[in-house]
């Protein structure tokens, strides 16, 4: 890598520049310190990893659990409150915190095994073919809602009807 850079500049910049009469050709050129590539162990950007997901470093531990499926604000406080750990910033915690907490959150079931266990009541629901499952094979809402206006989430974009025209009075 070249340490020192000469790049051409503006006729008014040229006064800043150190000006030398002895060679024309270095007359608008100006001379730039050497870079300093980053030391790479100075980089140290450190992610806590709890439950299998990276959690933002950057946060409070309640919020940053909430990263987690299956972890919401009720189970990010109550664990907090079972370790009786104080809810700092998550790079601010020592190693064992981050061993304890790992350890508590495995407790209850998140992520993958969550997911899991959904996709199998769902697919129960299916296959007994009950009326919420008729409802999730059919890709309705399951739970009651009105369907004429809403539930545009499960139905998908509206499918414009040809020959369908609306009457007028």
């Amino acid at each position: 890598m070249a340490q020192i850079v000469a790049m051409p500049v503006a006729h008014s910049l040229s006064l800043i520049c150190n000006w030398t009469k002895s060679n024309p050709l270095t007359r608008n050129t100006i001379a730039l310190p050497p870079s300093n590539a980053p030391n790479k162990q100075s980089l140290s950007i450190r992610c806590a990893r709890v439950g299998g997901v990276e959690i933002p470093s950057n946060k409070r531990i309640e919020y940053s659990l909430q990263y987690i499926h299956g972890i919401g604000r009720t189970r990010a406080r109550q664990i907090l409150v079972d370790l009786q750990m104080e809810n700092k910033i998550t790079k601010d915690m020592a190693e064992e915190e981050l061993i304890v907490l790992r350890d508590e959150v495995s407790k209850y079931m998140i992520e993958g095994d969550l997911r899991r266990f959904n996709a199998l009541a769902i697919k129960r629901l299916k296959e007994i073919q009950c009326y919420r499952g008729v409802r999730h094979i059919q890709g309705l809402p399951c739970r009651g809602q009105r369907t004429k206006n809403n539930c545009r989430t499960l139905k998908g974009k509206k499918i414009a009807i040809a020959g369908k025209k609306k009457v007028s009075k």
